[in-house]
């Protein structure tokens, strides 16, 4: 597996550009969003990348941002009928933070309106990723570089707890809820538990 690929950009378009790395011209297929923040050519350049290998080719994925590379994975290994095309198509779309409070609050709309994803591959999209995208109040805190508010903090973290226990996110979600979030946090998960 290819990592990551550091050279120089030879050429650079919306959808690809070329490194040159000890003399040899590495073709990588890249998301809009790492288009606009790759500097003009010729310069130094690092993306992380994916390599897929398919039976008649083997194509190298470049991103600008760790969040973006991880949001290819997450696309293309956990939601049926999502290829590397569909995948960078949603990339180009959609910031990985706005994408994934869209998936955790089932927002299809803005999903749908993304090229290349109509109302079903939303559904889909919702569907797989739902349990595995974690909730959306952390995402949003995250990106403003913000602190949960102390009861807001212990109903995330006992929500991972359950979901580390291999409880479904919108089950342990309900029962946490329904626990309240008073108390040291083993007390919650212990209330959280019996609900379940």
């Amino acid at each position: 597996m290819i990592a990551f690929l550091r050279g120089k950009l030879i050429e650079s378009m919306p959808t690809r550009a070329i490194l040159d790395i000890n003399g040899v011209g590495y073709e990588v297929l890249i998301p809009v969003s790492t288009f606009e923040k790759l500097p003009l050519p010729p310069a130094e350049v690092a993306l992380k990348t994916v390599l897929v290998v398919r039976e008649d080719a083997h194509l190298l994925y470049g991103f600008y941002s760790r969040e973006e590379k991880d949001l290819f994975l997450l696309l293309t290994n956990h939601v049926s009928g999502i290829g590397p095309k569909t995948a960078l198509a949603v990339i180009s779309g959609s910031s990985p933070t706005q994408f994934k409070t869209a998936v955790a609050t089932q927002d299809l709309a803005y999903l749908s309106k993304i090229k290349g994803v109509g109302k079903k591959t939303a559904e889909r999209i919702v569907v797989e990723l739902k349990d595995k995208v974690g909730i959306s109040e952390s995402w949003q805190v995250l990106a403003t570089n913000q602190k949960l508010p102390p009861d807001q903090q212990k109903a995330n973290d006992a929500l991972l707890a359950l979901v580390a226990l291999g409880y479904k996110q919108q089950d342990a979600l309900k029962a946490i809820t329904g626990a309240g979030t008073k108390g040291e946090l083993e007390e919650i998960v212990r209330e959280a538990l019996k609900r379940l």
